[in-house]
């Protein structure tokens, strides 16, 4: 009988061959080095986002300043349906600090509004969406398209976290001239009038949206 020292090696390698297997992140702290929101996310199970745990951003700031972006084309548009999806690698999301389960009748629940307060000038998202465009290799009308935040200001995503955001191209059948309009705007409204109401939890919007936006409705049972 081989010892347990022994056939420790061998579990492990029929693991990787066989299973596939994956070592977990150390410390608890995502492949940026940022810590993970505890409690407020988890891993998703979409192609977006599977085995991901979403990253904490900085969070709301007095002054924002220009965010580095990723290397002028090292990030690829994926389309479900025709509609365009963000690179995971690129732009897997990031949350803000501020804003927690417990606190939403303050922030991003609040009468009066909660996303004017913290979203950055268009000074800085201008020159950051000039440099996303580079990083997407997005070479169409700049004003056709969204600087985006992938999980949204009003469901608690990071104002300026390069993370959180990406040049997101116009939908399909998107008649030019007309400016941004697609079709996630309307699925962020929905998931956040379904937070506010208690529907779902913050956590839930938050992964379900940066799974795949446009299943997210349906993954609620919102749609």
């Amino acid at each position: 009988m081989l010892s347990t020292r022994r056939a420790m090696p061998i579990v492990v390698l029929s693991c990787l061959l066989l299973a596939g297997c994956k070592t977990g992140s150390l410390g608890g702290l995502s492949p940026s080095g940022s810590a993970t929101a505890s409690g407020t996310s988890s891993s998703a199970s979409g192609a977006g986002g599977a085995g991901r745990a979403i990253a904490v951003g900085a969070g709301p700031q007095k002054k924002y300043t220009v965010q580095q972006q990723p290397a002028a084309g090292s990030c690829h548009y994926r389309y479900e349906k025709g509609e365009p999806l963000e690179d995971p690698a690129c732009t897997p999301g990031a949350v803000s600090p501020a804003v927690t389960q417990v606190n939403l009748p303050s922030t991003i629940c609040r009468k009066g509004g909660y996303t004017s307060g913290v979203r950055p000038s268009t000074y800085v998202t201008g020159k950051e969406k000039k440099l996303n465009a580079a990083s997407y290799g997005y070479t169409g009308a700049m004003g056709e398209a969204e600087y985006d935040h992938l999980i949204s200001l009003q469901l608690g995503g990071d104002p300026n976290d390069p993370r959180n955001l990406w040049v997101e191209p116009a939908d399909p059948g998107h008649k030019t001239s007309q400016g941004v309009n697609n079709k996630k705007d309307p699925v962020e409204t929905k998931l956040h009038t379904a937070v506010c109401a208690g529907k779902v939890t913050l956590a839930a919007a938050q992964q379900a949206i940066v799974t795949d936006w446009t299943t997210a409705l349906t993954t609620l049972g919102l749609s």
